[in-house]
C-alpha cells in the first residue's frame, strides 16, 4: 500500500503542511488581537512558525534545545532580526525579569513534565498575555480510541488535501496523559482555561493570564 505523507530535506528551507502547521492560523489570528507581541515559541522546531509570526511581532524568541534542528531554525531565520533563537530547553530556560504577551507549544508538551511546564508557561506571561498549546494526547479509554477513530476519514482527507509532510526531522516522544488527564491538570493551574480536542489527533489549549498579573 502506498504511504501518504512527504519528507523534508533536512539540508533545506521550505514551506510545509503537517498536523501541527494546520493549526498555525489559529495562533496567528490570536497573535494579532495582541497588536505586536513578544512571543515566546518552546520548542520551535525549524523556525516555520517563527517565520511566519515574526511579521506581526515586536520580538520573537524561539527555544530549540535539539542541535540539528536549531541550526535549521537559524538558517530559516537568518535574515529575521526580530527573532532570537536560543539552544536551550524550557525546563533550562531563566529569561530574569523578561515576560510575554504569547507562550506557545506546539507538539511539545508531551515532551516536558506536564504541570511544571504549564505552572511555568503561566509565570512568563504579562498580565493579559495568552498562553497557546497545540497538543497530542494519549487514547487510553474507550471513548478516546472512538473519537480518534472517527476522526480518520477526515484527517486522510486532509493530510491528501495538503501534501502532508510526515517527517520533517525533529525528535519526536511517546505520549503519556489522555485528555481527561490533560484537562485535569489544566484546570487545577490554569482557572478558566480553554481546552477542545481537534482534528489531526490534536488538542487546543488557550489560556489568558487575569490583567491583574499571575503568582
Amino acid at each position: 500500500m502506498r504511504r501518504l505523507g512527504r519528507c523534508v530535506d533536512h539540508g533545506t528551507v521550505q514551506d510545509y503542511w503537517n498536523h501541527n502547521t494546520a493549526y498555525h492560523r489559529w495562533i496567528l489570528d490570536i497573535a494579532a488581537e495582541h497588536g505586536e507581541p513578544d512571543v515566546l515559541d518552546v520548542g520551535c522546531g525549524d523556525g516555520l512558525l517563527l517565520q511566519r509570526l515574526a511579521p506581526h511581532c515586536a520580538t520573537a524568541t524561539g527555544l530549540e534545545p535539539h542541535a540539528p534542528t536549531f541550526d535549521r531554525a537559524r538558517t530559516r531565520l537568518a535574515s529575521t532580526p526580530n527573532v532570537t533563537l536560543r539552544p536551550t530547553g524550557f525546563a533550562e530556560f531563566e529569561p530574569d525579569s523578561e515576560r510575554f504577551d504569547l507562550v506557545i507549544l506546539v507538539a511539545v508538551l508531551h515532551h516536558l513534565d506536564l504541570a511544571e511546564s504549564l505552572a511555568k508557561a503561566r509565570r512568563l506571561l504579562r498580565p493579559g498575555g495568552d498562553l497557546l498549546v497545540v497538543g497530542l494526547s494519549a487514547n487510553k479509554t474507550p471513548v478516546d480510541w472512538l473519537l480518534s477513530g472517527l476522526a480518520v476519514p477526515l484527517v486522510r482527507i486532509g493530510s491528501r488535501r495538503n501534501h502532508e509532510t510526515r517527517d520533517i526531522g525533529v525528535p519526536v516522544a511517546d505520549v503519556h496523559e489522555n485528555l481527561a488527564e490533560i484537562r485535569s491538570v489544566a484546570r487545577r493551574l490554569l482557572p478558566g482555561v480553554r481546552i477542545r480536542r481537534a482534528l489531526y489527533y490534536r488538542y487546543l489549549l488557550r489560556w489568558t493570564a487575569p490583567s491583574g498579573g499571575v503568582s
